[in-house]
């Protein structure tokens, strides 16, 4: 006795007569001529899935799905409450990979393995067809398009300036162009070097060992000019850090910028024992003195830090010789120029 689930052949003469058989059933009504479409049983090989246990493999996508979900909730916590980056990378990422896991082995394992396949008549429009088709197209296109030609003109138009137009925000959002930014910075010669508060510095205001942040007065920018000022000999001594910088360091003085050439952090720290200045973001060491320019000893920092040329006036007051003969901060793809 023939099962009425097992897959059934479509033959030739089923395409061109149909068929009654009840386990087909007609595409366009009773008598079309219209090929039947084949059924298959649920529990076709087709149907068949590659998990071996198939309940263990629903039980185990239900649970990375569960991990998934309890990631997302997770990062919205963490998200509310302001955590820190690592907390939500954690979750977010837990979040993803136990969504992700679930929807592979939901397709691999638990999706019938097919192959599905179905006999039917050929589709093909014959010549008379294609030719009636390309003369409907094209007088389609003769009343849109060609007697509306202003309008295809007006429509590029308008095209091309959203183009344009719609590139704006994306440059825009860069801000503006840096230009000479990276290559100066406030100081030139002459002048004073003021506090955060203002006031000059003399001669006589920092104690050997002492250090100070300092500014120049007719342009105060903390970003590129802030300079570290620090003390490291006695009154009257000149300090020479390198040839060529005979004159640099009056009255014991030395000054650097405080633009740390690593990631740009400021170098606040100083150690009066080993003369040495510290940026506490990464660890960057920087010697200073008699024959030391403020040479990296120590972490990421590639460059020694720039040195201001310094000069006492007939007051006692400390002025900037000239400007910095180099960028100061962290490198950039055009380094260079001489302010």
């Amino acid at each position: 006795m023939p099962d009425d689930d097992a897959p059934r052949e479509l033959t030739p003469e089923a395409l061109d007569a149909g068929t009654d058989d009840p386990g087909r059933i007609q595409a366009a009504g009773e008598g079309s001529k219209s090929p039947a479409i084949e059924t298959v049983s649920i529990d076709a090989p087709q149907f068949q899935v590659a998990a071996a246990h198939p309940r263990r493999m629903e039980r185990s996508v239900a649970l990375m799905f569960t991990i998934g979900l309890l990631g997302f909730a997770g990062f919205g916590a963490a998200y509310w409450q302001n955590a820190r980056n690592v907390f939500l990378g954690l979750t977010l990422g837990v979040g993803f990979l136990g969504l992700g896991a679930g929807f592979v082995a939901w397709g691999k394992y638990l999706m019938p393995r097919g192959p599905f396949s179905e006999s039917r008549h050929a589709l093909g429009p014959t010549p008379e067809e294609k030719e009636k088709f390309v003369e409907d197209f094209a007088s389609r296109g003769k009343v849109s398009v060609e007697r509306r030609g202003f309008l295809v003109k007006l429509l590029g138009a308008a095209s091309a300036v959203f183009a344009i137009v719609a590139a704006f925000p994306l440059l825009r959002s860069l801000g503006p162009l840096p230009k000479k930014l990276f290559y100066k910075t406030a100081w030139r010669k002459g002048s004073y070097l003021v506090t955060s508060d203002g006031r000059r510095v003399h001669v006589d205001d920092v104690e050997t060992g002492g250090i100070l942040v300092v500014f120049p007065d007719h342009d105060w920018d903390p970003a590129l000019s802030q300079t570290m000022l620090v003390r490291v000999g006695q009154a009257g001594e000149n300090i020479v850090t390198e040839k060529g910088r005979e004159n640099w360091g009056p009255e014991g003085y030395l000054a650097f910028s405080r633009v740390c050439t690593h990631a740009g952090c400021p170098v606040a720290l100083y150690q009066k024992a080993t003369q040495q200045l510290l940026c506490p973001c990464h660890q960057s060491l920087f010697d200073i003195g008699p024959g030391v320019a403020a040479l990296p000893v120590f972490g990421p920092a590639p460059r020694p830090l720039p040195q201001l040329p310094l000069e006492v006036d007939s007051q006692g007051y400390l002025r900037a010789r000239n400007g910095y003969d180099q960028p100061v901060g962290p490198g950039f793809w055009e380094r260079g120029g001489t302010t």
